[in-house]
């Protein structure tokens, strides 16, 4: 059991108000009862950051529902590993992660997409400027320092080796290590790896000081895509029907609500959050925010974001060939944001949402 690591465009957003009724009458199919099921999610969030959960809650956007705050994580692997085993309520990571977890028969189901890249919300693998770094090759034997292992950063390293001609020996020779996202620049710049990958930001943060350059990025490999899925128990899902909707669609509005307001207000609010929640955080590198990056709208979720990583860690054999479906990896069913941009009542009740 993992250990949790404690304290230390308009017209969509004006659609989007609407959506708490709609999710409050939507029928649960199943389920507990309204007043029996839980209003409390216990949840890990990530210093000096705000994410969306967090930022719903602040806009009124869970309603009756509330966040208990139980420690912090920088694994996203880690973080639905909690929730699959009950120590949190909701947990999210790359959708890789999820696609391994998933493959262990582990009972959770991804709801909404909750983190993505684009040309502004992107992480980039970082040197020193004068450094002798300059290609794939160039990577064999060095230290690449990484939020955590088995996710997103690990899997872009490996993806660039591979498109760039490296055996899976020479990639094995590449070497990720576990470093603290408000560590790495200080990791890089003290030579203690040799390589960081630095996201949104604290990679804006590093790049105003200068003395670095990118070897590469997520978004040059890939373009615009979602990258991350939030994660629900599945007992919690068929005992909490109604309390998930509230969550998944508190989570959709507000994806579409940082889309729709003027970038100063939404990190004016994010300012705000980290001030009123007490964490000794501080909030200077939040002036650097841009983007969640996430591609669908309202955080819906699609196979082609599960089907990338099946395929590539089938590739690895981490998982076998045709072991896990996209299609069963996740429901839109608790998101009452339809494709059309329009609250539906009436959402498909299959695993896959589609």
């Amino acid at each position: 059991m993992s250990t949790l690591i404690t304290p230390s465009s308009r017209r969509q957003f004006l659609t989007l108000l609407g959506l708490s009724a709609v999710a409050v009458s939507c029928g649960s199919g199943g389920g507990g009862a309204a007043k029996d099921q839980t209003k409390t999610l216990r949840y890990q969030g990530w210093a000096g950051s705000v994410i969306l959960p967090e930022l719903a809650e602040d806009l009124g956007f869970l309603e009756d529902v509330k966040l208990k705050w139980v420690g912090n994580t920088i694994s996203g692997p880690q973080d639905i590993q909690s929730a699959a085993t009950g120590q949190v309520d909701f947990g999210g990571a790359f959708n890789g992660a999820v696609v391994k977890l998933a493959a262990r028969k582990a009972p959770v189901t991804a709801v909404i997409s909750y983190y993505g890249v684009d040309k502004s919300a992107y992480n980039g693998f970082y040197v020193l400027k004068d450094s002798p770094i300059r290609s794939a090759r160039d990577l064999i034997g060095k230290k690449v320092g990484m939020n955590t292992l088995g996710a997103h950063s690990e899997a872009m390293l490996g993806i660039y080796l591979q498109r760039h001609g490296l055996s899976q020996a020479d990639i094995k020779k590449a070497e990720p290590l576990v470093v603290p996202p408000v560590n790495t620049e200080q990791s890089l710049r003290q030579k203690q790896i040799q390589v960081g990958v630095l996201g949104d930001i604290l990679r804006d943060k590093a790049l105003q000081t200068g003395g670095i350059r990118p070897l590469f990025t997520d978004y040059q490999l890939l373009g615009d895509f979602s990258a991350g899925t939030y994660v629900l128990n599945d007992r919690f899902l068929k005992e909490n029907p109604d309390t998930a909707r509230t969550f998944v669609t508190g989570v959709a509005r507000a994806i579409e609500w940082a889309r729709a307001t003027p970038r100063d207000e939404v990190i004016a609010r994010q300012v705000e959050i980290v001030k009123k929640r007490g964490r000794n955080e501080g909030t200077a590198p939040l002036k650097y925010w841009k983007s969640f990056g996430v591609a669908e709208t309202a955080g819906r979720i699609t196979d082609k974001e599960f089907q990338l990583w099946i395929d590539w860690l089938a590739e690895r054999g981490d998982i076998e060939k045709d072991q896990v479906k996209a299609s069963d990896l996740y429901t839109n069913e608790f998101n009452a944001y339809s494709r059309k941009g329009k609250p539906s009542v009436a959402e498909p009740t299959s695993k896959s949402g589609s």
